[in-house]
This record gives structure tokens, C-alpha cells and sequence, in this order.
């Protein structure tokens, strides 16, 4: 068609250029971009981030300070994104960064490598100093070179991690942490605390509940034997003697007011016919 010597492309050539898996490179270049973009954008507003009022969740992820605290408030706005849908139930759920500057960059204060998406870069918990995770390894300090505050080597969180053997580490660390009843900054979880107390005040609720029906049953199975009524004497559980004389009670009470009706009928025959 055409005569112009060129060649029509045929469908399966289409398709298979279309669903050409992309090289290492192309896949490189996207995940670039990806962690860029979060290191640029706060993970919970989607606002710039501000690495001088930055905190990070137990899984890596930067937000900024203010977005946590006003999302966290009470309010009836509806929110598409929320710290609960990330894990977050309050300000013990984050650790507030501290970057170091090197000129207009932010170093690693060890090794001066930029911190970015271009370097692995670590926090510690709980004092929250960000390094370049090389530099950190290099040393093997046990306490954090910029305040000397003491760590374990699970506490060292990867900023934005990458890789699924990092990610799989910091969420046994979280499981870890929960079933210790803490947070991801080591402190108290007081959400587990407000649960334990519901769950407390709703047992000591049934069992007021259960002792008050435990007295109103004694008492009525007291005052059915006091009473003498020796139908309900032989029963031995205070629940069934309890119904039984209820049953009993209710029934004498019909059968006097008939027995009374009764009497009253011939009563009143005898006073018309005199």
C-alpha cells in the first residue's frame, strides 16, 4: 500500500513492542523518581516537606510536623488520608528529625554525604539524628555521635526504605514494640492503656450486674423459704426457686381473687332476693 517500499506492522509486532518489560535502567530511573518525590513531599498532606520540622513513622515515611498535629485534632472535615490509615494514633507514633546542614545542603554531620534520595539514610531512636547509614556502620558506636545518647541496632530506622528486607525489619520491630505495649519512639502506648481500662470497667460492670442479680435472687429464694411454701423448699438452685415461688406467688393471687369472686356472686343473689 503505497508504493513507497515501507511495510505495514503487524499486530503481534505491536503488541510485543508494547509489552516490552522495561530494562534495569528504565526501572532505576522510576524508583529515583519515586523516592524523590517523597523526599520532597510530606506523605500524609502531600505538602513540600520541611526537613527543619520533619518526623518519620516507624516505617521511614516523612511528614511534616504540622500535618501530623493538625490531622490528629478532632474535627468533623472529612479527610481522604489519615494518620490512622498510616499507623499513626498519636504523637508517640513519630519521631522528630534532626538534620545537619553543610553549606546549603543536608549532610551526614560523619561523612558529609548529602542526605537524599540518592544516599541510604538512617535515624536513631529515640533521639532522632539522621546520618548517612554508611557513615553510621563505618564507626559502630553504640551511643549517637551527636548527643551520645544510647541505641540498639534495631532502633536504627531507614529513611524511605527501599528494599523488602529493610521494610520486613522495621515492621517485626513494630509488632515487637506493640507486644511490649510501646511506640515507635519507646514510649508508653497509651491507646493500649485506654483499651485495657474500657475492658476493665466493662468486666467490673458485669460483675456488678452479676452480684446485683446474685442478691435479688437470694433474696427472693430467702423470702420463699421464709415463707414456708414447701413447693419451692426441695429446690436447691436459687434461680429456678426463685422463678418457681414468682410462678406460685402469681397463681395464689388468681386463684384467691376467683375464690373471692366466687363467694361474692351467691352474696349478692341473696341480698336482691330478701
Amino acid at each position: 500500500m503505497g508504493n513507497d517500499g515501507g511495510s505495514i506492522p503487524k499486530r503481534r509486532e505491536l503488541v510485543k513492542n508494547a509489552s516490552r518489560a522495561p530494562t534495569v535502567s528504565e526501572l532505576k530511573a522510576t524508583a529515583l523518581e519515586s523516592l524523590s518525590h517523597a523526599w520532597a513531599h510530606c506523605a500524609l498532606s502531600g505538602e513540600p516537606l520541611d526537613l527543619n520540622a520533619a518526623v518519620s513513622d516507624g516505617r521511614g515515611r516523612l511528614y511534616n510536623y504540622e500535618a501530623i498535629l493538625n490531622s490528629l485534632m478532632p474535627t468533623d472535615a472529612p479527610a481522604e488520608t489519615t494518620p490512622a490509615s498510616m499507623g499513626i494514633t498519636s504523637l508517640r507514633d513519630v519521631v522528630r528529625l534532626k538534620f545537619s546542614r553543610s553549606g546549603d545542603a543536608w549532610a551526614c554531620p560523619i561523612s558529609m554525604k548529602k542526605l537524599g534520595p540518592a544516599t541510604k539514610v538512617v535515624y536513631l531512636v529515640p533521639c532522632g539524628h539522621v546520618f548517612a547509614e554508611v557513615a553510621l556502620t563505618e564507626i559502630q558506636e553504640k551511643s549517637c555521635p551527636e548527643c551520645e545518647t544510647a541505641f540498639d541496632a534495631e532502633n536504627v530506622i531507614v529513611v524511605l526504605p527501599t528494599t523488602e528486607k529493610d521494610m520486613q525489619r522495621m515492621a517485626n520491630r513494630l509488632d515487637g514494640l506493640r507486644a511490649k505495649g510501646l511506640t515507635h519512639a519507646l514510649k508508653k502506648d497509651k491507646s493500649e492503656k485506654k483499651k485495657k481500662k474500657r475492658k476493665n470497667d466493662d468486666s467490673n460492670a458485669a460483675g456488678s450486674e452479676a452480684n446485683a442479680d446474685e442478691i435479688a435472687l437470694g433474696d427472693g429464694n430467702k423470702r420463699s423459704r421464709q415463707g414456708g411454701d414447701s413447693r419451692v423448699s426441695g429446690i436447691n438452685n436459687p434461680l429456678a426457686a426463685s422463678l418457681t415461688a414468682k410462678v406460685l406467688a402469681e397463681q395464689d393471687e388468681r386463684n384467691k381473687r376467683r375464690r373471692l369472686a366466687a363467694g361474692a356472686g351467691p352474696r349478692a343473689h341473696e341480698t336482691a332476693k330478701g
